[in-house]
């Protein structure tokens, strides 16, 4: 029930949606997320922590930055099932769609 409880928790915020939105199209590091939503660093990270925590994100070192993706969902059934399903929800939102489209202009070594 734990593993249900904590991809269910993750998911609650809208911050963290819209960070797993953007992994679907790039990998991303935090400066880029935290650019690219307008929230402070720490709170990106804190969000960052809980997706990784859910087996929804996974991390990996690439010389000075830390990037983000999405999970492939080995580490629980229920965070496979979410992301698989969420790449075809909220696809005609809004305020997905614009973020979706602001991606290219975000550039870590413009904003890092």
């Amino acid at each position: 029930m734990k593993l249900f409880v904590d991809v269910s928790k993750a998911m609650s915020d809208p911050n963290r949606v819209k960070i797993l939105k953007m992994l679907q199209h790039k990998v991303m590091c935090v400066c880029e997320i935290t650019g690219a939503l307008g929230l402070a660093q720490p709170t990106v990270s804190k969000h960052l922590k809980v997706l990784e925590g859910a087996g929804l994100v996974t991390s990996s070192r690439d010389e000075k930055w830390v990037n983000y993706s999405l999970a492939d969902g080995s580490f629980s059934p229920y965070a496979a099932t979410f992301l698989g399903n969420l790449r075809h929800w909220m696809e005609d939102d809004p305020e997905i769609k614009a973020l979706i489209s602001s991606l290219p202009l975000i550039r870590r070594e413009n904003i890092c």
